[in-house]
């Protein structure tokens, strides 16, 4: 059995979450005179001293980890303590990507007299961001005297949302500010998002920058 992170090695390991470090406790370092012990593969072994726990993972040449102190008692594991915490450090790295990718906003940005077909591209560009997971803002600009139609831009901005609703839906309704009418997207949970105007295959091999200014 190694020295790192083994019974000869330091008593707690360390991991960092949500900007703060925290520790696990394993081996001697657990404190509760009793456990309920998990196996190696899993397998429940029930309400066992510390002490027996201990012999017993020791006999496996691996290593007894508190993974849930808050219980009554506490749970532990018997497991190979560098694997756990390489698996730990994976999950939030993961779950700090997967947050970083949904709280940024795409763009996609209509016209009032828009073409038919300009406005069908805008939507599969629209669908592949929401299906990937990202928040949208939708936005339309008035340009000289198109804001005497401001009816019509807004429901160009409502049939967009309209459009997406197989992928996303609407925080709120949409705001006029100037010259712009704005709306933001959520993207539906994962399992819920449906490809209607794009293919799986686009979906995942577009660009995800957002549109410039025409």
């Amino acid at each position: 059995m190694s020295n790192q992170p083994g019974f000869g090695g330091r008593g707690r390991g360390r991991y960092q979450r949500g900007g703060q470090q925290n520790y696990v406790r394993k081996n001697e370092r657990i404190r509760a005179r009793e456990v309920r012990l998990i196996g190696p593969e899993g397998n429940q072994l029930g309400v066992v001293s510390r002490d027996d726990a201990l012999t017993l993972a020791k006999r496996m040449g691996l290593d007894l980890v508190e993974i849930a102190a808050s219980a009554n008692p506490p749970v532990c594991r018997i497991l190979d303590f560098g694997k756990y915490m390489y698996e730990v450090s994976k999950r939030q790295k993961e779950n700090k990507a997967k947050a970083s990718s949904s709280s940024k906003i795409k763009e996609v940005k209509f016209r009032v007299r828009i073409e038919e077909h300009d406005y069908m591209t805008k939507l599969r560009r629209a669908e592949e961001f929401l299906y990937k997971g990202y928040k949208l803002k939708v936005s339309l600009m008035f340009r000289g005297r198109e804001m005497e139609h401001q009816d019509l831009g807004l429901a160009m901005v409502n049939r967009a949302a309209k459009d997406l609703t197989n992928v996303g839906v609407a925080d709120v309704p949409p705001r006029l500010s100037g010259r712009h009418i704005n709306l933001i997207m959520s993207p539906l949970p994962q399992q819920k998002r449906l490809l209607k105007y794009n293919d799986a295959v686009s979906a995942e091999d577009s660009e995800d920058d957002s549109e410039e200014e025409d």
